[in-house]
């Protein structure tokens, strides 16, 4: 009995989840589709790669790889799950680096200032744009440190064409990323699911609430709205008179 009202408890928790995630009227755009699947092929790939990565990197975590018939597989999935990863960093970087790749000075460096609010109560934090300073760094640290996984890979991967000397480097820059790409996640999933509530949506449907935005992003919803670019769910798109 204890057993079948727990598994309703789940069953209408998921169900709730579901029903927050569907697009209503007046929930505003904040990703297209296209976003969407390139940030979910490299969160994929990320975590393939991570995980596969650290079977092979500790000996304690070899058990990572039973599942799919021992280290060389592991190392197989690992390698062409990076020919995923390739591509999906190469249009993240294309896609949100005017928005997330440069700082908007000097307004970011006041929010760097207070932490944005985050770490301590902050009555009223300075406003941001689509991206803060912290997700702006999380996309930095991934775009670059991706960029040097990449080269330091594809070096690993043939390591008969290069010097012993070279080799040994690009193993060190290729765990340097990872310790410094493997914290980021875990911080921008927490963030992005119950740290801060009401953001899962925006990279699942691509719409999150007015009141997210206001708290959020108010700065780029006031230049949406001015410019007439604001996409509004059940609306029809405004024209700018700019």
């Amino acid at each position: 009995m204890v057993r079948r009202i727990r598994v309703e408890m789940v069953i209408r928790q998921i169900r709730e989840g579901v029903n927050k995630m569907i697009p209503k009227k007046g929930m505003i755009k904040v990703s297209d589709a296209f976003e969407r699947i390139v940030h979910w092929c490299l969160a994929i790939s990320c975590i393939v790669l991570m995980i596969s990565g650290l079977g092979m990197m500790f000996h304690s975590f070899n058990f990572l790889a039973i599942p799919v018939g021992g280290l060389r597989n592991l190392k197989l999935v690992h390698n062409f799950t990076g020919l995923i990863f390739i591509p999906s960093l190469l249009f993240a970087i294309l896609v949100w680096w005017k928005e997330a790749g440069v700082l908007d000075l000097p307004d970011d460096f006041e929010w760097i200032k207070c932490a944005g609010g985050y770490l301590w109560h902050v009555e009223n934090p300075p406003e941001t744009g689509k991206y803060n300073v912290g997700q702006k760094a999380f996309f930095l640290a991934v775009a670059g440190f991706g960029i040097i996984m990449i080269i330091s890979g594809l070096i690993m991967w043939f390591p008969l064409s290069f010097s012993a000397g070279m080799v040994r480097f690009m193993c060190f820059l290729h765990a340097l990323g990872f310790f410094v790409i493997f914290p980021f996640f875990f911080v921008h999933l927490y963030l992005g699911t119950i740290g801060v509530p009401g953001s899962a949506p925006a990279i699942f449907t691509g719409y999150v609430t007015r009141s997210w935005c206001n708290k959020q992003c108010p700065k780029w919803l006031r230049e949406m709205e001015e410019t007439g670019k604001l996409e509004v769910y059940g609306e029809e798109k405004a024209v700018s008179e700019h």
